[in-house]
């Protein structure tokens, strides 16, 4: 396992990750303990030594069972959790002191921890990032001890850079894949200029870079495969990266020739670390072997030029005019 300097945080972190949106189970199917255990296991087996995690994902359950896993490694393990989508309605108002002093309250005793590692906004709503109240909010927390820095995940390019104008905002959680190549023109560069560091999420548009997913695919009724496609519940995006099932299953197609393989998950994983402003990648795992097959990915040699090449005429050809300008 390779690793990388996470902004200014400074933890040194494994660049294959792992996020935990389904950490023991399936999208929508029922959660299991001994599943999860055994993903973090096989994961710090592999070399991962970073985790992200959040308050709402299998309603606390993960940030539990994570606290239990920590109790008995061995060796660091540094863990990023989320805070805000639990709000109801979901506004930037909602974003206050007493909110955000709550939710992380609630995540150190969730995850039985003295102080957190790092707490991100959850995809907020964008006016979020025009007003101070949540930051400073974050400052007071960091200065209590309750937290060793903070970050924000965010949906839009607009939000990351207005994010890493805030000096305290040590990492920025965002999109980013062979579907979305715009963060890598227009941020990237930014959040190196300002030490902020980038955790790369949803590498494999939600299994359409899998390669395994076909037109007759089903999804249970849980998951937002099924339910999100037109962002009924949650930005769109979040869903197959916001491209229309149809046309990604056309453009898989043609990155199966440029890599020869039908299971291209691999390659789109490698695809994200070819960027060297990359902190981490956090690919989830619904079972041990997914996540030792996505740690091997550090291993791989590069990708060559030519495929780098043909990726980006993938994207400027068949997905260009439906994301690049919403996100």
């Amino acid at each position: 396992m390779k690793y990388r300097i996470l902004g200014k945080t400074g933890f040194k972190i494994s660049e294959v990750s792992l996020g935990t949106w389904q950490l023991g189970g399936r999208w929508g199917e029922g959660y299991s303990d001994k599943n999860a255990e055994e993903i973090l296991e096989k994961a710090v087996e592999k070399g991962i030594n970073f985790i992200d995690t959040a308050d709402r994902y299998n309603d606390g359950k993960s940030e539990i069972s994570i606290g239990k896993f920590l109790k008995k490694a061995s060796s660091r393990i540094y863990v990023a959790t989320k805070c805000g989508r639990k709000l109801d309605p979901h506004t930037a108002d909602g974003y206050n002191k007493k909110n955000i002093s709550s939710f992380v309250e609630d995540s150190l005793k969730r995850l039985d921890v003295e102080v957190l590692d790092l707490i991100q906004l959850h995809c907020p709503p964008t006016g979020l990032y025009y007003n101070d109240a949540a930051f400073e909010a974050l400052e007071e927390l960091k200065m209590k001890g309750k937290i060793l820095h903070y970050g924000v995940s965010v949906e839009k390019i607009e939000e990351a850079i207005q994010a890493v104008k805030r000096p305290g905002v040590a990492s920025v959680q965002i999109i980013y894949n062979i579907f979305r190549q715009r963060p890598a023109r227009e941020f990237f560069e930014t959040a190196d200029r300002n030490n902020v560091g980038i955790i790369v999420r949803v590498p494999l548009a939600s299994g359409l870079l899998t390669g395994k997913l076909g037109p007759d695919s089903e999804f249970s009724k849980g998951d937002h495969r099924n339910f999100n496609r037109e962002g009924k519940f949650f930005d769109k995006g979040e869903t197959f990266s916001g491209v229309p099932y149809d046309v990604g299953l056309e453009a898989v197609e043609e990155l199966k020739k440029i890599f020869a393989t039908g299971n291209i998950a691999r390659f789109a994983l490698k695809w994200v670390l070819e960027n060297e402003f990359v902190s981490c990648v956090i690919p989830g795992a619904s079972n041990a072997g997914q996540v030792e097959e996505n740690a091997e990915i550090s291993g791989m040699c590069d990708l060559s030029l030519e495929q780098m090449k043909r990726t980006r005429e993938i994207y400027n050809t068949y997905i260009k005019e439906h994301v690049h300008s919403l996100w």
